[in-house]
């Protein structure tokens, strides 16, 4: 049939799967957006009380810097005192909570249900308000994604919902902290695409969107509006081209060595011959040595992103604050303490910038912290989309995206090359866990029930006695195993196959037709069947359920017409098609 005149039967396919279960949970997102919000409020006030509580004795929720107390060598004990408290709330409380978060909402997206417990909600902010305020070299985010991914998932709970619904839930709860705490819906809504949904549809996209937009309408009443770190940086020309791929590959390179480092760290830790809860206080006095020698290491450090991204610090001055974040940073977290990662590294990734800055040409020297900074970003999350953006939401600096995508891509490219895992799966895969991050639309998703399955169907009368069947459909001219049996209408009664016939025992009275409702019909009445609209993916699930080799798919379940069959051999063609275009090669024009 030409294509401009299709047939009938194709109208109702739809691009999308949806269904009104969507609304519902869009609705729950939207809630889920607003308790994110407020959940990255509380967190972000927990770090300012522990601030001042360890380093200025005081209880107040005022803003203050680690680095301004006054307190000389005592200040080397305070996170080895934040590391021992964690250590005894994670061995006594939960230990989820160690760690700095997203791969532990991987690992429950993908390997528990997306499930998570109401003290991971409460003992996460807690443990790392303590780390933080006690000098722990961590951003808010890994803990405000676990956070509100325990909320998320919480509140799905209430609910009588699928595992894929509860992950978006959980997933729309971790992205709404993370706006929340930034105020970049747009690359927390990329961040749930490139690493923690694992598909692109509808049914999750829509509500992660919704409860990243209300975290981002509500930001304002309980946190500050605008961006982060506002920043203006002059248009790149041409000559920044070569600047942003050797910054593209510098930040590749520092973000696979901190990875590496990282849990080079960590297989030492493990060879202590100590309880894990006790490795939090030794990793703290790392930090603590560490924040005597340059105290701005110390904390979550917005103030020091901020002058570095504006270029207010010397270089000798950076270098020494670069080289102690990142060893502290990697010993922390490397001893399985609770703290972010994406504030140190854009501390580090910053600190790169300034230090090229005077050597590459064509970029002025606010430009290359900020593309360096999303570079490692980068490299470490291995999500180049949300590193771009994210960088755009922290500083809003438009003539900085073309520039921000080619060095992030870059970057990303080369960790694709040189690593195997990343910082977010690496863990996950030490546990026994393979994660793949490559993904795209199943070729069972793309073709529908009625597209594969085989038209010409043989089918039995449902009036024909036992005797013509046996002789005529199974004796020595069998062609099939099993017969959709039809009555005079067309209408699917039921399924037969040759070990239906032995089934009847010697006491029941034999049967003059197939079919006769009651027990003694040889039909196996049919109550799983294939529809035409229905994608290759459904059928074959219902089939791996059921433990069945074969459909019939008839016209609607109202009608009941059968209008062919579908089978397990069938369901291999979508498969034959995309093998051919992944590993067929040909020159199709010739030289």
């Amino acid at each position: 049939m030409h294509p401009s005149n299709p047939s009938p039967h194709h109208l109702h396919k739809r691009d999308f799967a949806a269904d009104a279960r969507l609304l519902k949970i869009s609705c729950i997102a939207a809630f889920i957006g607003c308790c994110g919000t407020l959940a990255a409020f509380l967190l972000l006030k927990l770090i300012r009380l522990f601030t001042n509580l360890f380093y200025y004795q005081s209880f107040s929720f005022g803003a203050s810097s680690p680095a301004d107390h006054h307190l000389g060598l005592w200040a080397v004990l305070l996170p080895v005192l934040g590391g021992l408290i964690v250590g005894l709330i994670a061995r006594f409380g939960s230990e989820k909570i160690r760690g700095h978060g997203i791969p532990e909402a991987i690992e429950a997206i993908l390997f528990g249900k997306s499930k998570m417990s109401a003290k991971v909600a409460i003992l996460k902010p807690l443990s790392s308000g303590i780390v933080i305020g006690s000098g722990g070299p961590f951003g808010a985010e890994g803990p405000i994604i676990m956070t509100g991914g325990a909320i998320g998932s919480l509140i799905a709970q209430l609910f009588h919902l699928t595992a894929a619904e509860r992950k978006t839930l959980l997933v729309a709860g971790a992205t709404a902290g993370m706006t929340a705490v930034f105020g970049t819906p747009v690359a927390a809504v990329l961040l749930a695409v490139e690493l923690l949904l694992f598909e692109l549809r509808p049914r999750s996209l829509l509500p992660v969107i919704i409860a990243c937009a209300v975290a981002g309408f509500t930001r304002p009443l309980l946190l500050e509006s605008g961006p982060l770190f506002p920043l203006h940086t002059a248009q790149a020309g041409v000559a920044a081209l070569l600047s942003c791929v050797v910054a593209g590959i510098l930040g590749g390179a520092l973000s696979a060595l901190m990875s590496t480092a990282l849990y080079r760290v960590e297989d030492l830790f493990g060879k202590l011959p100590l309880h894990w809860a006790w490795w939090p206080a030794i990793g703290g006095i790392a930090v603590g040595i560490g924040g005597y020698i340059e105290p701005r290491a110390l904390g979550v450090g917005y103030d020091v992103i901020g002058d570095l991204l504006n270029n207010y610090l010397a270089l000798q001055v950076v270098l020494g604050l670069l080289l102690v974040k990142a060893v502290i940073w990697v010993i922390a977290l490397g001893s399985g303490t609770s703290g972010g990662v994406l504030a140190p590294l854009l501390i580090i990734g910053a600190g790169l910038g300034v230090l090229l800055a005077p050597w590459l040409p064509g970029a002025d020297a606010q430009l290359l912290p900020l593309i360096c900074m999303a570079a490692v970003l980068a490299g470490v999350l291995g999500a180049p989309l949300t590193s771009a953006v994210f960088a755009f939401g922290l500083t809003r600096d438009a003539d900085a995206l073309l520039p921000l995508l080619l060095t992030t891509g870059i970057s990303y490219g080369f960790t694709v090359l040189t690593m195997k895992r990343s910082i977010m799966t690496e863990k996950i895969a030490r546990r026994g866990y393979h994660i793949y991050r490559e993904y795209g639309v199943d070729p069972m998703e793309r073709q529908h029930v009625d597209e594969v399955m085989t038209k010409d169907v043989e089918t039995i009368p449902a009036g024909l006695s036992v005797a013509a069947a046996l002789d005529g459909y199974f004796g020595t001219r069998q062609i099939h195993r099993c017969y959709p049996v039809v009555d005079a209408d067309g209408r699917l009664t039921g399924m037969i196959e040759r070990s239906s016939f032995p089934a009847l025992s010697s006491a029941v009275r034999p049967v003059a037709t197939l079919f006769e409702p009651g027990p003694e019909s040889l039909v196996q009445l049919v109550q799983l069947v294939a529809l035409p609209h229905e994608t290759c993916r459904i059928a074959a699930a219902r089939m791996a359920t059921h433990h069945l080799e074969r459909l019939p798919v008839v016209r609607d379940l109202q009608s009941m017409q059968l209008i062919g069959i579908i089978s397990r051999s069938d369901l291999i063609k979508p498969s034959r098609a995309f093998f051919e275009d992944e590993q067929k090669r040909e020159r199709l024009i010739r030289r």
